[in-house]
């Protein structure tokens, strides 16, 4: 079963039809039990074989067991996510709908297991560029240092931030993946996040995991940060076809 799933995910992610071989040495699947699964997958319609080019692609059978979730709300289908990072971390984890009006909007939110814990209500609307997600969003759109300036001069925040740790913070989603924001949105909150792209690099959905300062060690936000990414990307390849 994990190997089966390891081949119809490499040839989701891949896009291209392959063969025993080229799938195998992806894989790191032994070639003749490919070979073996590839026939089953294919018995089962899950994958198309290519009698002439010798190669497999992905089958109509997998779009019949995705039925179910083609009109599934985006919310629905990352909930789960949020429900799982929530139990293994003392933060609230929140899912922020990117619009096209320059906002950020709450669209659901995870408590955690924490007796002491900070909520927000759904459909709470922030600028788009503040907080951690902000951050993620100002990367993304990869806006100059004077245009960015000027949009920055315009957020409103409990505790300003200087123009310049902000920029940095933005140039370092490129390398870490993820954004924080240490009481400058909301005195008193730890913040940090990740986002969701489509298939252009446009921002979508912001992740995010807020606490309350302190409250969860450092070297633990960071690991959640990561966590985030990793959740971003898988849900950016699931909902908007995003390569790796």
């Amino acid at each position: 079963m994990v190997h089966a799933l390891q081949i119809l995910r490499h040839l989701a992610a891949d896009g291209a039809p392959q063969g025993v071989t080229a799938i195998s040495r992806a894989t790191g699947i032994n070639t003749s039990t490919c070979f073996n699964i590839l026939r089953t997958l294919a018995a089962e319609r899950l994958v198309v074989f290519d009698m002439d080019a010798k190669t497999y692609r992905l089958g109509f059978g997998v779009v019949e067991l995705a039925l179910g979730l083609l009109g599934a709300n985006h919310g629905d289908l990352i909930r789960p996510e949020l429900e799982r990072l929530a139990l293994n971390n003392s933060a609230l984890m929140c899912l922020w709908h990117v619009t096209e009006a320059e906002r950020i909007v709450l669209v659901d939110r995870v408590f955690s297991s924490t007796s002491v814990r900070v909520d927000m209500h759904v459909g709470t609307r922030l600028p788009s560029l503040v907080g951690a997600v902000g951050r993620c969003v100002a990367a993304a759109r990869d806006f100059d240092e004077a245009e960015l300036r000027r949009r920055f001069a315009g957020l409103r925040w409990q505790d300003p931030p200087r123009f310049e740790d902000y920029l940095a913070d933005v140039q370092s989603v490129a390398t870490n993946g993820y954004a924080r924001d240490r009481g400058d949105l909301f005195i008193g909150l730890d913040i940090v996040a990740a986002i969701v792209v489509d298939h252009t690099g446009a921002p979508r959905y912001g992740l995010s995991g807020i606490a309350i300062a302190g409250q969860v060690p450092e070297p633990a936000m960071e690991r959640l940060g990561e966590d985030l990414v990793e959740v971003a990307q898988r849900i950016g390849q699931a909902l908007f076809s995003v390569r790796k």
